[in-house]
């Protein structure tokens, strides 16, 4: 929660911005030409001056860049062109974000570029770290409790060790909605949506300033969408087809589950497992957080990346905290998840425990975003609170995240 604020959407806003605020971008395009076109996008392909510019939507775009074009780079953040470094064709490459502008042919299906506006894919992947840092710092993933599109609010259930507690997500006109696509993984095939569209039980991710208490966020960024969340054990793998066939502990039925490039299968180490298991125990009897026995949870994974994990206090004391767990009480699993060793579909076996984010799909089939196993302990220890733990991401975004 991946997982980028969109990187893709970044850029073409900049890109945009830049467009609007500087005249001379306008002024050496050719105005006697009845059909100027302007088009963003990735390349895809070159050839000679040849381009192939996939645009954020619809088809691809053939481009020809004329031996008189202005070709400049810019550098993300910058909005003056007077700063851009003139390039030429032969230092495009395939993975650059460009802006061209120039003639469109007579079925406005592809451009005679007059003007490319470059942002490098090296910029690009500084600026995807940089949002991808931003979205640990300050993002916050729950499950939605209630919306309220009139007062722009929506209200998040965030579960941790001691339970759980309502955020309120703050929108603005300027905020950011996007939405999964029901049968994608990948946070850039997200959609432009609104707050109308987020209904109750929906998993939420949004990133922008939490207030002092915790307990409101004014979002830059959300990103919702409706997943499936599985705890079961593992019936068979098919690794040829990539897919796994997971008995549902909830509905007592099989369901299967498609790994493709973009799932992210972690396995938890069976000593933080037994650990997780036990704070999962104790929580329901209402006790003390058991204990020191729970208190040195291997802070390799914990998210501070010190000598324990972040808010972990010495000598047992503060004992309802665990590694990945923010200051005020929720854990990031996500960034916990992210520090796990990485397994494949032939590291599972029949009788395997896994816990699972998946699309929604079908009601026999779905993708996986997120599969971690060697949950055993946690689901003999406490299946009804199993599920609190499965790790959400945004398929690529920032968290992993995206929400990798």
């Amino acid at each position: 929660m991946h997982h980028k604020a969109t990187i893709t959407t970044a850029i073409f806003v900049l890109l945009a911005a830049i467009a609007a605020t500087c005249g001379s971008w306008a002024q050496t395009a050719d105005a006697s030409q009845p059909a100027i076109a302007k088009r963003i996008g990735t390349i895809k392909a070159i050839n000679g001056n040849a381009l192939t510019l996939a645009p954020e939507s619809g088809p691809d775009v053939p481009v020809t860049v004329e031996p008189t074009a202005r070709l400049l780079r810019m550098t993300p953040g910058d909005k003056d062109l007077k700063n851009a470094a003139p390039i030429q064709v032969q230092d495009l490459q395939v993975g650059d974000t460009v802006r061209v502008r120039g003639r469109a042919s007579d079925d406005g299906k592809s451009i005679d570029a007059l003007e490319v506006l470059v942002i490098t894919r090296s910029a690009i992947d500084a600026v995807r770290e940089q949002i991808r840092q931003d979205w640990q710092k300050r993002g916050l993933g729950g499950l939605v409790s209630s919306v309220d599109p009139a007062a722009g609010t929506v209200t998040v259930s965030v579960s941790g060790m001691g339970g759980k507690k309502n955020i309120t997500v703050r929108a603005t006109k300027n905020t950011i909605v996007r939405r999964y696509a029901p049968d994608s993984v990948k946070f850039d095939d997200a959609k432009p949506s609104s707050l109308q569209e987020i209904r109750p039980g929906d998993q939420l991710r949004a990133r922008g300033e939490k207030s002092a208490d915790g307990l409101e966020l004014t979002a830059e960024e959300i990103v919702t969408g409706s997943f499936r969340n599985i705890a079961g054990t593992v019936n068979s793998v098919d690794a040829n087809a990539g897919t796994v066939t997971v008995q549902d502990l909830l509905t007592k039925k099989p369901v299967v589950i498609k790994i493709t490039s973009d799932s992210q299968l972690h396995q938890l180490p069976a000593e933080f497992a037994q650990r997780i298991a036990m704070r999962l125990k104790s929580s329901m009897s209402g006790g003390a957080a058991s204990g020191a026995a729970g208190n040195h949870a291997e802070d390799n994974y914990g998210t501070g990346g010190g000598a324990r994990p972040r808010g972990m206090a010495p000598g047992g004391a503060n004992g309802a905290q665990m590694a990945g767990m923010h200051q005020g009480g929720a854990p990031d699993f996500q960034q916990m998840l992210n520090r796990m060793p990485t397994v494949t579909l032939s590291d599972l076996h029949k009788g395997d425990a896994v816990l699972i984010v998946a699309t929604e799909g079908s009601t026999s089939s779905s993708t996986a975003i997120t599969l971690l196993s060697g949950v055993e302990p946690i689901l003999q220890a406490a299946p009804s609170q199993a599920m609190m733990l499965t790790p959400w991401s945004l398929g690529g975004a920032p968290g992993g995240e995206g929400m990798q």
